[in-house]
């Protein structure tokens, strides 16, 4: 317990004003501890407007030695009952209109109180990068800036007896208006506070006699401004949040959801162990289905039904409470997807008068029988097919943030010109239609829209969200695109000015040094002096053709010894890439360059990217390079690290290199060192194989773009060549060894990677169905264990029959993940399918922010220059571990949502049979794999059959027997069958989204 016995007190120093508070904190043995805090004020923080020549004449120069840029603009926007005028906008105003701040025809000089920004940044974290973004790029068109207001002795305002913490921060607000008031007061600017606070407003008016400054709601400020019609589109669609007679009101209810638990509730409940809290996950094929994983249960608990999800939306954090035992059941076997799912609900009603689907009513249940229940539950995950089920309580951290969609038609009146609610049914099947409110309505039909989410009330059957933008007509490849790379949170936008001041000012005639001992060469780079100059060593790249990102070439020459000279060496990012410059900053949030069938969104600028840091052929360049003595089994004798010069010979693609190391007549002896680097490269992987790495599949397409037209021509499964192998070989053993010295360096915080062993849970279904259907088994004691079973599962019959097992397999392993090395013990560092004991990223520096920390943290481990603290701190480094993983996974995703866009586009005017292959099997239908398209598809049982009635579902054998249309006979289609399919495009009509619609023969 804290009791204050001194109020806070101010004291003059000779810079400023100090806050001092004593605070007695009482400790457990009933002793006391007294604890000062001091807040130190000033009284030379400016107020960055450009009409303001009194603060630029109190200015001075920060840590960098570098002054502030005065951003206001001292000519701002004029308003008719406004004048000219700045925007002080609050807390709520930015958490819940991110959107409008951001776009480019309102909110164009904007004062950030430092509180605001804090509260923004405790509150959500996304929202506050965004909100740091815009203050960060301010331009000629939108100027934002952060005010300190907490640091300045004339906006300071102390906490008041009883006042809650909201109060005080409101306070301090209004306190920041009123002192631009008075501040700009001459210069004939006038200052708005947007909050859509009423209390707010009214405090406002009591404080300012002479009302030295404005308030609006959101609302009535975006109804002064001369493209309001436009603007009002663009605001948050919440049941209180505007307080304008032109907003619809809805009908009320009755409540269709329960309500969320208090928070002592489910902090009690997280405590006594009767609630507990994950990230819950909705299944792909049924959007009614969810689970969620908690630690101390060997399979996710199913949350099933629209009750027990209670508005959680998919990657939520959520908390959960198991239901009692007689509503567990077992994973539901029929697919339903939210896009025609109610399709003619009434998007002007709140509720909905019937029972939701899946839901019964549920007992209330003792914390002691909720204890009880947590055991049994456990139990039977262990012995049963039923599962526990749970309900969410509360939801804890929402995923919430722009999505992509289109407007169901049949949600659009069109005798309705004005206002009126339609749902928007969006990109992600798992999710719920949105309802938004707009004047657009059959404008915007049949075109792709960004909408963000305000709110889901629980009297809302669906949740409620508002109009960003329109991103062009559905099918259009700019649409497309742009919506794929939105809807994996791909940043895309150009590089800022700040960003780019960062380059190299020679930009493409940037050179390496000659001669690195050159005195005029060591002035400007004094590290240039611990480089290696390897000009002289044959090294070539092989890649992917047409690659210009160039990350890494090799080397190898046959020593007198007998042994082999091993070199790999990567492209020297760090060199032009500072710690805690912009450039780094943009690449950290980035975290990997993505790559779609028809471009490339890069990590860093094109500048870096395709030319100064590409390894490319005949051009002197700087790298990193990792250099080995072999002996004849390619067990190393010796590694060592440096900083070099390098000179490509040539780049190969990895067709070309095969042909240049299997051509006979090709004696020279850059040739030579390839064809060693082939039989070095066998033995390393045959070594892996040997000790249980893993060689999994997927289902992994390449599109053909015509190079004229840009269009997509034809679609061809990946081809492997030795080549791709002989790359990758070394690529790992490279990263293995980088990974074994910056763990001896900095063993809390070297970056590392790592992939889990899977659950034996994983593979129960899997192994279910190779038992049923084939009498094979998949054993998971070790990846050795499970590497030779899979060898095992072999059809003679059919010869890719053990590539869709290792394509499900894939499926069934968990998901790799970057970590700093304090995070785990030793021995979780494991890389399960590279079967090594710890592993990195190093070699990719140009498209993976992992590679570019592993080099700084490198550089340090061998004395090459200090490592900054930022790498060297746990914190930071979990929140760069933590960014990178979801932005690795977003690409994945983005990339593969691009093939499948472009295939269907291939397959638009190209009907086919092809050969598929049944990987799951449900009540109501069955999912094709169409291996030469690299697509899946569900055939639904009414496609199947007249019959939908007469098709049986056997659980047990995975086989779903029906008759088919217009035959006498009944067919069986069972899980691993191989089947004729007919394969076409079609656009969904509820949907406008084109897939591959597959139909058996």
């Amino acid at each position: 317990m804290s009791t204050p016995v001194i109020a806070p007190r101010k004291k003059r120093l000779s810079e400023g004003l100090t806050v001092t508070q004593k605070v007695f904190i009482r400790s457990r043995n009933g002793g006391a501890t007294k604890i000062i805090r001091e807040h130190y004020l000033r009284s030379d923080i400016p107020c960055l407007s450009k009409s303001c020549s009194q603060c630029q004449s109190i200015v001075v120069p920060d840590a960098k030695n570098e002054l502030p840029n005065f951003v206001l603009s001292e000519d701002p926007q004029k308003l008719a009952s406004l004048g000219k005028h700045y925007v002080v906008v609050d807390t709520n105003i930015v958490l819940l209109a991110i959107d409008l701040l951001e776009n480019p025809d309102c909110f164009f000089d904007v004062i950030v109180p430092q509180i605001v920004l804090d509260e923004v940044r405790n509150k959500s974290y996304p929202v506050y990068t965004r909100l740091r973004t815009l203050c960060r790029d301010s331009d000629d068109k939108k100027r934002f800036i952060v005010f300190h207001n907490e640091f300045n002795e004339k906006t300071f305002v102390d906490r008041l007896p009883n006042e809650t913490i909201n109060d005080r921060n409101d306070r301090a607000i209004r306190k920041t208006c009123e002192w631009y008031a008075d501040h700009l007061k001459s210069y004939g600017i006038n200052i708005v506070l947007v909050t859509n606070d009423r209390l707010n407003r009214e405090a406002a008016k009591k404080e300012t006699k002479e009302e030295n400054y404005t308030t609006r709601s959101l609302f009535k400020y975006a109804d002064m401004l001369p493209n309001a019609d436009e603007i009002k589109e663009l605001i948050p669609n919440l049941d209180n949040f505007s307080d304008s007679s032109d907003i619809l009101i809805d009908e009320k209810s009755d409540a269709t959801f329960p309500d969320y638990y208090s928070t002592s509730r489910v902090m009690g409940g997280l405590r006594s162990g009767g609630l507990y809290q994950g990230n819950i996950q909705i299944s792909e094929y049924n959007f009614l289905e969810g689970t969620v994983s908690l630690p101390r249960f060997s399979k996710p608990v199913l949350v099933v039904g629209q009750k027990n999800l209670n508005r959680a939306f998919n990657s939520d954090q959520v908390v959960v409470e198991l239901l009692p035992e007689s509503e567990w059941k077992a994973p539901s076997s029929l697919t339903l997807d939210s896009e025609h799912f109610d399709i003619n609900d009434n998007p002007d009603a709140q509720g909905d008068d019937g029972d939701f689907t899946g839901e019964g009513t549920t007992a209330v249940v003792s914390d002691k029988q909720r204890r009880l229940l947590a055991k049994e539950a456990i139990l039977a995950q262990k012995s049963k097919k039923i599962q526990p089920t749970a309900k969410v309580v509360s939801i804890t951290r929402r995923s919430w943030r722009q999505y992509v969609g289109q407007i169901t038609p049949s949600s659009v009146d069109e005798k309705i010109n004005g206002i009126q609610n339609v749902f928007v049914i969006l990109m992600d099947k798992c999710l719920p239609k949105i309802r938004i409110r707009t004047r657009r309505a059959q404008e915007l039909l049949g075109k792709r829209i960004v909408i963000s989410i305000d709110s889901w009330p629980a009297n809302h059957k669906y949740p409620l969200g508002h109009f960003v933008r329109d991103l062009g007509d559905v099918e259009s490849t700019e649409a497309e695109t742009e919506a794929l790379l939105l809807e994996h949170d791909v940043e895309y936008r150009p590089f800022s000015k700040k960003v780019l001041e960062c380059l190299p000012s020679e930009g493409h005639d940037w050179k390496a040094p000659v001669q690195l001992d050159n005195a005029d060469e060591l002035a400007k780079d004094p590290l240039l002096a611990k480089r290696r100059d390897l000009r002289d060593k044959l090294i070539c790249s092989i890649d992917p053709p047409g690659c210009v990102d160039i990350d890494d070439a090799l080397h190898a020459k046959k020593l007198p010894n007998g042994n082999y000279e091993v070199g790999v060496h990567i492209a020297d990012v760090t060199h032009f890439v500072k710690t805690g410059t912009a450039l780094d900053g943009e690449g950290a949030s980035r975290g990997t360059s993505v790559y779609l069938v028809d471009k490339r969104i890069d990590m860093l600028p094109m500048l870096l990217g395709t030319d100064l840091c590409s390894l490319k052929p005949y051009v002197d360049r700087f790298a990193f390079s990792v250099i080995w003595e072999l002996d004849q089994d390619a067990n190393i004798v010796n590694v060592d690290f440096m900083k070099s010069v390098i000179k490509s010979r040539e780049a190969f693609s990895y067709e070309q290199a095969q042909l240049r190391i299997d051509d006979p007549n090709q004696t020279d002896e850059l040739t030579l060192g390839m064809r060693a680097l082939l039989q070095l490269s066998i033995k390393l992987k045959q070594k892996r194989l040997d000790s249980g790495a893993l060689n999994l599949a997927s289902p992994e397409v390449k599109v053909h773009m015509d190079s004229e037209t840009a269009d997509p021509g034809e679609v061809e499964i990946k081809k492997l060549l030795a080549t791709n192998s002989l790359v990758e070989e070394f690529m790992l053993l490279a990263n293995i060894s980088v990974a074994r010295k910056i763990f001896d360096a900095f063993p809390q915080t070297a970056m590392l990677r790592r992939h889990a062993a899977p659950p034996s849970t994983n593979f129960e279904t899997l192994n279910e169905m190779l038992q049923k259907r084939k009498n094979m088994h998949i054993s998971l004691e070790s990846s050795k264990a499970l590497a030779d079973s899979l060898d095992r599962c072999v059809d003679p019959k059919d010869e890719y029959f053990n590539t869709l097992v290792r394509i499900m397999s894939t499926r069934c392993m968990m998901a790799a993940q970057y970590f700093y090395s304090g995070a785990y013990s030793y021995a979780d560092f494991k890389h399960y399918g590279l079967a090594v004991d710890i592993y990195t990223h190093f070699t990719s520096p140009i498209r993976r922010y992992c590679d570019v920390v592993a080099h700084r943290q490198l550089a340090g481990a061998i004395g090459y220059e200090p490592l900054s603290l930022e790498h060297r701190d746990k914190h930071k480094m979990d929140m760069i571990c933590k960014n990178i993983n979801r932005k690795h996974r977003n690409a994945q995703f983005a990339g593969r949502a691009s093939i499948e866009y472009y295939v269907g586009q291939v397959m638009r005017n190209n009907e086919s049979i092809e050969t598929g292959y049944v990987i799951k099997v449900f009540n109501n239908g069955v999912v094709v794999l169409v291996p030469k398209f690299g697509v899946e598809g569900l055939i639904r049982v009414e496609n199947l059959t007249d019959d939908v009635e007469g098709a049986v579902f056997d659980e047990v054998e995975f086989k779903l027997t029906f008759k088919p249309k217009g035959a006498a006979k009944t067919r069986d289609v069972y899980v691993f069958q191989k089947v004729d399919v007919q394969v076409k495009s079609v656009l969904d009509p509820v949907t406008s989204k084109r897939k591959a619609e597959l139909l058996l023969v």
